[in-house]
């Protein structure tokens, strides 16, 4: 029977844990106890079931085989309940989808116009200014305050403040009195500052609460939940849209109104959420509190003690060798490298045509069809199939890895530009549109656009995004990275209007030639972080493993690199073998 070696690690984490737990570890009684000299290999004899007992698999198997159908259903709870907590943090993503739809939607309403004594031609300046207030707010919030907030409050407390800052803005933009256009320009910026806090924390939040395995399904919830949030706004639109005239100012105050419902439903359930165990570490040196929370989403305690311990390694190196906050972004060579290509990745996400295509969708399908009732169908309709396309994202990004995703979606996206211009530019106009066919044709390349952006573009770049970092500067860089989303597409915005009037169709050709750049990019540049620890994931930028550097300092003994990883061979253990490692689990 094959003999399966320890990790140093998982080793080192037993040996330290044992008091805690109430046990000897099995090597230990099996050596009388002997201690191993820093570099000795840990050929430790543990003969397991198809897989090690470290495992999530094995330790899923060791469950149901000796503690019965009620271990296996904790198994289970804890794995949904893991689920839950993510999807609750990734709803925050709906208040960006939600809004970055809505005005797109409001602004074709001629209640809207009127209520503010706005003329869509002559005031384009001042609708633009409507637009470019969230992203002042945004941008002020990603940058300077969601990373601090999230670091010295929680996370939670960084999601929280943003979802009310939410609500009060959506009361302001609502009940705006009639032509009072600056409480709706500083509610627009509210909810700017509200969804930079909230887009700042939650990722963060979902990173640090995954397990490894699963980091990238659940991260791919994230932007599903864009999509959702647009799929919200747009039907509600759509069908405000049928009955203008009964509703009168009320068919755009109730597209408006609606985006209280997710803010309000994420603060009545974040109180009852565990705060991330890397904050409870990092800022308050609480390990019980840790423990608490990773009791609640690991399913053993071997798992928990050994997560705790790497987090104590990785936060002790960064303590005593390196920096935090805002500096250490920029002290650290291989931080730095990670935010300046996490920079490119997040505005390349804007340039690959998504931010415009979201801003300016009715723009550019006037051109192509009369009606404005069916425009908002097929706004309403591209955000449904947004929800369907974003679900790719949940199978393949732990499947096939992120640089596969990414480099994949660029391809697909040049292509979907290059048939919409090829399409629209040799096709004849009649009256002024494309003919039926033609314009179903080119609404299906679009949709084609978007079955590729959704699962790489839309959700990979925010699962990179969020896991690239160390703990020291994680708030901070991620909140900086997805504002600059904000800022390429209110750069572009600028001159996105002009570039289409003047060239029609012809602008596509331009996003085709954005996303083969980005293909090359990707395979040069952006290295693969599939089910890789977060606090082992500094090596692959050139910095150190923060969990050995900090383990070092706190006098852990190490093991050579070749016990690093796990070997996951056939072979089965003796019962009794099986029954011991299951009552140690069990204690």
């Amino acid at each position: 029977m094959p003999v399966q070696m320890l990790s140093a690690r998982k080793a080192r984490t037993l040996a330290l844990a044992s008091p805690i737990l109430g046990f000897i570890p099995a090597h230990d009684q099996a050596r009388g106890a002997s201690k191993t000299s820093e570099g000795e290999k840990l050929d430790l004899p543990v003969q397991t079931p198809q897989f090690s007992m470290w495992s999530h698999q094995q330790t899923q198997t060791t469950h149901r085989e000796f503690e019965g159908d009620n271990t296996a259903k904790m198994v289970s709870k804890t794995r949904v309940y893991n689920w839950y907590i993510s999807l609750v943090a990734a709803m925050c993503m709906v208040l960006y989808g939600y809004d970055a739809s809505v005005f797109n939607s409001v602004q074709g309403s001629n209640n809207w116009l009127n209520w503010f004594d706005l003329d869509a031609k002559k005031d384009s300046y001042m609708i633009g200014l409507i637009n470019t207030a969230y992203t002042i707010g945004a941008i002020v919030a990603g940058f300077f305050l969601g990373g601090p907030t999230a670091d010295y409050l929680g996370r939670r407390w960084g999601m929280g403040i943003g979802c009310f800052l939410t609500i009060v803005a959506t009361f302001m933009q609502t009940f705006a009195p009639r032509h009072g256009i600056g409480c709706f320009i500083a509610g627009r910026v509210v909810i700017g500052l509200g969804q930079g806090m909230a887009l700042t924390a939650g990722p963060v939040y979902i990173g640090e609460m995954s397990p490894p395995q699963i980091r990238g399904y659940i991260m791919a919830f994230w932007q599903l939940f864009y999509s959702v949030g647009s799929f919200i706004a747009y039907w509600i639109n759509y069908a405000c849209s049928l009955h203008r005239d009964k509703l009168g100012e009320w068919d755009w105050k109730m597209v408006v109104i609606f985006q209280i419902l997710v803010p309000f439903i994420i603060c009545i359930l974040l109180p009852f959420q565990p705060e991330s165990p890397r904050w409870h570490i990092q800022k308050r040196n609480d390990i019980e509190s840790a423990r608490k929370a990773l009791r609640r989403i690991r399913e053993t305690e071997q798992e928990v003690e050994e997560e705790v311990m790497a987090i104590r390694e990785a936060i002790e190196y960064e303590k005593e060798a390196i920096s935090h906050g805002y500096a250490a972004l920029f002290k650290d060579a291989s931080v730095r490298k990670r935010l300046y290509l996490a920079f490119i990745l997040n505005v390349g996400q804007q340039l690959t045509g998504q931010g415009t295509l979201n801003s300016y969708s009715t723009a550019i399908y006037k051109k192509v069809w009369k009606s404005s009732q069916q425009i908002n169908l097929i706004n309403a309709l591209n955000a449904t199939f947004g929800i369907i396309f974003t679900l790719n994202a949940v199978w393949t990004a732990d499947r096939y890895g992120r640089r596969w995703l990414l480099m994949v979606g660029a391809i697909g996206m040049a292509i979907s530009m290059l048939m919409v211009s090829v399409i629209g530019l040799t096709t004849p106009d009649v009256d002024g549109a494309k003919t039926e066919p033609v314009g179903i044709a080119i609404v299906f390349c679009l949709f084609l656009f978007i079955f590729f952006y959704k699962p790489s573009w839309g959700a990979t770049t925010w699962i990179w995004t969020s896991e690239i970092f160390s703990m020291n500067v994680r708030a901070q860089a991620v909140g900086m990275c997805s504002q600059m989303q904000n800022v390429a597409n209110t750069i572009f915005q600028q001159f996105f209007p002009i570039f289409l009037t003047n060239e029609g169709l012809k602008c596509l050709f331009f996003f085709m030639a954005v996303n083969i750049l980005l293909c090359f990019f990707v395979y040069f540049f952006i290295p693969e972080t599939k089910q890789i620890p977060l606090e082992e994931i500094d090596v692959l930028f050139g910095g150190a493993n923060h969990v050995d550097k900090g383990s070092q300092m706190m006098g852990v003994p190490e093991a050579k690199s070749g016990a690093q990883h796990v070997a996951e061979k056939d072979g089965r253990a003796s019962t009794h073998e099986q029954e011991r490692r299951s009552r140690e689990i069990a204690v």
